[in-house]
């Protein structure tokens, strides 16, 4: 699932990025670095389209799924809903809003619906937050990644299976299974209560529904099943329960349907329950000796990590009950009164997934490097984690090489090239590069990658001829190649690559891009603004707009603008 984030934040940049421009001029108040994160859980969780955008969707993201995964509440607070309001008027301004959205001025209005709403549950995280302050400036809890930090930047590449197969192991997880099964006994409208949830009575039920012993209990049954309530509270993270009015609580209209059918839908609800993780941790009559276990099962969790996947359950046990002792006073106590915690924080492990055990060893499966690898991200700890290279797709494997240097980016090439033939390589990479024409640096890379491989690539070279943005690419090398009858590179095609090197250089920086029209020197310069805003180029205007923002000489700037205005005025 991290891969697929990766992609889709690839797939967004430049969009986002042309927004930011776009904001400079526009909405100069808005902060249109506060989009980015809404505009990634928007296209991640709501919609394959990012120009499709729904009132009901815009609530739910802003009012669901921001508070989960905000970094910055304060910021948010004040400014993330201007800034997506101006990106949603960038949207609907440039054409990107998509035909079956909702009108601008209604998802306006749903802006100031939720507002009040937004800023109470982003001032609720902020007091969380500093009521939290203090413990964690003591050091934090044994599931602390910022621990190791060092030790994982230093860990070798980890290599993520493929979704389609996390998505059948996440059909299979037991926990899933008796969270959805106790979301459908519980029903529509079921009322609880406000000391208990469930009577005793209605406790025993529900026991038997998700499969759980009926403990011994000297007074109140509902206080004796903390295994129950973990289920529960599994279920509402989930999203199968969700709480109502009047101390109601109702089983949502999917949760009959899992597993789904969807690969997408299955990781994503896994995902929405892999904080769960902490539920494995150690209950203890104390709340004190509770405490100074909290975070065991992220330890066992990382240990496991840095350790290739597989430890020794008693050199397990031994460490944790140490690093317990080294990090609280009553650690060593609270072991103790446990009797065996890391029973309970393997079982949950094992119940979602995320690992296996046997023979004395405790190994991570494919579903729980996924998951800790997605933890130690939230922490905002880097490790290298990549799809494995006999699942990687061209997309990913162009995506994912344009974010590491060069001597990486050629061995997962080579790597990737090994596993196929080379005619065979070159058609998925430029189908890959064909996906997004707005997406200059993916269509580079698989360019230069296809260009290497001579005369087998000349049938996909063919075939790119009739991608409108891969036609310069090919006729270029098809010429090289002296292919018979292959056509001539034009002017147009020139001018095409040209401006795909200039939006891959305004990507890297106002630096990078000032530095590559400088050099090109003003009399050309102004020769190409007279005929290059021609060109159906999907950055065509904003790199016309940005010429002349940054362009220090005063003709170009001017002429820049003038070739901006013609752009326009063709596509008006």
């Amino acid at each position: 699932m991290t891969d697929r984030i990766e992609v889709a934040a690839t797939e967004l940049r430049p969009l986002l990025e042309e927004f930011i421009l776009w904001a400079s001029t526009n909405a100069p108040d808005s902060d249109p670095e506060l989009v980015g994160p809404a505009v990634l859980w928007h296209r991640l969780a709501f919609s394959q389209d990012s120009g499709t955008w729904k009132r009901a969707d815009l609530r739910n993201l802003l009012l669901d799924r921001m508070p989960k995964v905000v970094d910055d509440p304060d910021s948010a607070a004040d400014g993330m809903l201007p800034a997506v309001d101006a990106y949603l008027t960038f949207l609907s301004q440039t054409g990107r809003l998509a035909k079956g959205s909702d009108s601008l001025d209604d998802l306006r209005a749903e802006l100031d619906d939720v507002e009040d709403q937004f800023v109470e549950l982003m001032e609720e995280l902020l007091d969380d937050t500093e009521d939290t302050g203090d413990e964690e400036e003591e050091g934090g809890d044994l599931g602390d990644f910022e621990l190791f930090a060092d030790e994982l930047a230093e860990l070798d590449t980890i290599r993520l299976r493929p979704d389609t197969e996390l998505a059948a192991a996440a059909r299979e997880v037991p926990l899933i299974a008796k969270a959805r099964d106790l979301a459908l006994w519980v029903g529509s409208g079921r009322r609880v209560g406000e000391d208990t949830l469930l009577s005793d009575a209605e406790v025993e039920e529900a026991l038997g529904v998700v499969g759980l012993p009926r403990p011994e209990a000297q007074g109140s049954l509902a206080e004796a099943v903390p295994q129950l309530w973990n289920i529960w509270n599994l279920a509402v993270d989930l999203e199968f329960l969700e709480p109502g009015e009047a101390n109601t609580v109702a089983v949502q209209d999917d949760t009959s349907e899992w597993p789904f059918d969807d690969d997408e839908d299955v990781l994503d609800a896994w995902m929405l329950g892999l904080h769960s993780v902490d539920y494995g941790d150690p209950e203890l009559a104390d709340d004190d000796l509770t405490m100074a276990l909290a975070g065991l099962t992220r330890g066992v969790l990382v240990r496991l990590l840095l350790a290739g996947g597989s430890r020794d359950l008693d050199e397990l046990r031994r460490e944790l009950a140490e690093a317990a002792a080294d990090l609280d006073e009553l650690g060593a106590d609270a072991w103790e009164a446990a009797d065996d915690p890391l029973t309970p924080a393997v079982d949950w492990l094992t119940g979602y997934g995320m690992v296996t055990v046997a023979d004395g060893t405790v190994t991570l499966t494919p579903l729980g490097t996924e998951g800790v690898v997605h933890l130690v991200d939230d922490s905002d700890i880097e490790v290298d984690a990549r799809p494995a290279i006999e699942s990687m797709s061209a997309h990913e494997l162009l995506a994912l090489s344009a974010e590491l240097p060069e001597e990486e980016a050629d061995a997962e090439f080579a790597a990737w090239m090994r596993l196929r033939e080379p005619g065979r390589a070159a058609e998925e990479l430029l189908e890959a590069a064909a996906e997004d024409e707005s997406d200059a640096l993916i269509r580079v890379q698989a360019a230069s990658v296809v260009g290497a491989l001579g005369e087998a690539a000349i049938p996909a070279w063919q075939e790119a001829l009739k991608q409108p943005s891969l036609r310069p690419y090919a006729a270029t090398h098809l010429s090289h190649l002296n292919v018979p009858d292959a056509p001539e590179p034009t002017q147009d095609d020139t001018h095409w690559l040209i401006l795909d090197m200039w939006t891959i250089s305004a990507g890297l920086g106002r630096a990078e891009f000032v530095g590559s029209v400088r050099d090109i020197g003003p009399e050309l310069l102004n020769s190409l603004l007279e005929v290059i805003w021609k060109i159906p180029h999907a950055h065509v205007e904003e790199l016309l707009d940005l010429i002349s923002q940054v362009h220090p000489d005063k003709q170009v700037a001017k002429a820049a603008r003038r070739a901006l205005f013609r752009a326009r005025s063709a596509t008006s």
